[in-house]
């Protein structure tokens, strides 16, 4: 809803506190972002009587938490920026950590002295679960700059306060840092101000962003040292910095202990281990763990073989391991749960999928997030690599069916779809009649129309011509 007038605005925002209070329809919502936050606030139980932010750290342990924080070194930027024009206009700035703890603050004194009031001082937590909406909180919930003003803060106690806030986003491991923020009395904080501040964050994300390569670099030199360079060097949050020239890696690899196997897109077997302030990602030892077979294609059972055992599995098992096959990096239990069953799928319900599948492979499955660590044959793999080499004569060979066909997972069925389409695209196009003949014994070849005309165009004298001309005519 728009306002032509500030004031209209507030007499709005006052009818639905009312209406929040006895349980009515909100007459008048705020606007979108803030409605979002006023219904995550009450979800969290926030009163709008609450009178303060609650102090959550020990004021000894203050100074330590403050020196460990990663905006720390930061902290002349921002109030060299931002404290100044605060102090001016009867503002103060306040920095926080990620979970919305104050670390520090600057400016008016009068104004400081007001904050002490509402628990806008050190030590105390502005998260949304905390105290409602408020600019800190609902810019850390939303991951993107905010104005809160006055009315717009669901306890009744904030009404007089305005603030611009937005959140730090460290440029290496993309997570948030904390929160900037500029508050003060309703009337003199301008909304413009968040422009402000959003520039500041910016700037801040500019400075670790520059420190970040200044570290790659020194990294990147010791590295350069070592005689042969062995391995491919990481930052220390698994960023891929130098060695892997054909980048199969990707931009990032997950993290976990320090010394520990993974598996990489080729299927073969990677060490991590510390290198500096970084590490090395080497080739595995000669003694790998058995192989994890995967033969999933065509209309048969899927089946698995690891080491020289061969089992039969579930089609929620199968599911599992071809997700983890094409996802090398590994998944979270959600990201699991959303790819096998869209926006319907439960985490805990892919946990205990996981667990039993463990109990079948053992250490071949790790966790956090979930991927596979052996080496690992895929039959839907080896067809990705005669595709991308354009071979169609092993491709009609390797292909005999879709991939896991009963499977309605939406991730399996865009990765079935897209490779029968690849594979009759390039049979078509460069296979020969053998070729054509062996796809059109698989259960959607069989009923192709367009390669049975190119079969039935054989010879007559050719038994799969005769073959192709009765399909076409039943």
């Amino acid at each position: 809803m728009s306002y032509a007038h500030l004031d209209d605005y507030s007499r709005a925002l006052r009818g639905a506190h009312e209406a929040v209070a006895t349980g009515e329809p909100w007459p008048d919502s705020p606007r979108r972002l803030i409605t979002a936050s006023w219904r995550r606030s009450l979800e969290a139980d926030i009163h709008q009587e609450k009178t303060s932010a609650p102090s959550v750290l020990d004021p000894s342990h203050i100074e330590d938490v403050r020196q460990a924080h990663p905006l720390r070194p930061l902290l002349p930027l921002l109030v060299q920026t931002l404290s100044t024009l605060a102090d001016e206009i009867d503002h103060m700035m306040v920095v926080t950590d990620d979970s919305g703890r104050v670390l520090w603050r600057e400016g008016n004194q009068a104004i400081i002295r007001r904050a002490d009031q509402i628990g806008l001082a050190d030590g105390h937590q502005w998260a949304e679960h905390n105290v409602g909406t408020n600019g800190i909180g609902t810019a850390l919930a939303i991951r993107r700059p905010m104005h809160v003003y006055s009315e717009e803060h669901l306890m009744r106690v904030l009404h007089v306060w305005s603030c611009s806030a937005a959140p730090i986003s460290d440029p290496d491991s993309g997570q948030v840092l904390g929160c900037v923020d500029v508050s003060g009395t309703a009337r003199s904080l301008h909304p413009a101000t968040v422009a402000l501040v959003a520039a500041t964050a910016k700037l801040a994300e500019s400075q670790l962003a520059l420190r970040m390569h200044e570290r790659d670099e020194r990294l990147r030199r010791r590295y350069e040292a070592l005689r042969g360079r062995p391995g491919i060097l990481l930052s220390s949050t698994g960023r891929v910095i130098s060695g892997d020239p054909s980048g199969c890696l990707g931009e990032r690899v997950p993290l976990g202990n320090q010394a520990q196997r993974m598996l990489l897109r080729d299927g073969s077997v990677a060490l991590i281990e510390p290198f500096s302030s970084g590490f090395l990602l080497r080739p595995s030892p000669a003694t790998t763990p058995p192989t994890l077979t995967m033969t999933f294609l065509g209309e048969g059972t899927p089946t698995a073989t690891f080491g020289d055992r061969e089992q039969t599995l579930s089609l929620r098992h199968a599911e599992l391991l071809a997700l983890l096959a094409l996802h090398p990096h590994g998944l979270t239990a959600g990201q699991l749960s959303f790819l096998l069953y869209g926006d319907d799928g439960n985490p805990v319900t892919i946990r205990a999928e996981i667990h039993r599948l463990r109990a079948q492979f053992g250490n071949a499955i790790a966790a956090k997030p979930y991927r596979l660590t052996c080496p690992i044959e895929a039959d839907f793999l080896e067809l990705r690599r005669h595709l991308a080499a354009g071979d169609p004569a092993s491709l009609a060979s390797a292909y005999s069916g879709p991939l896991l066909l009963r499977s309605e997972s939406p991730e399996i069925r865009r990765e079935r779809d897209e490779l029968e389409a690849q594979v009759r695209a390039c049979l078509l196009r460069r296979g020969t009649s053998s070729d054509l003949w062996a796809y059109a014994q698989t259960c959607n070849g069989r009923e192709d129309y367009e390669v049975l005309e190119r079969l039935a165009a054989l010879p007559p004298t050719d038994s799969r011509s005769a073959a192709a001309r009765t399909r076409l005519l039943l």
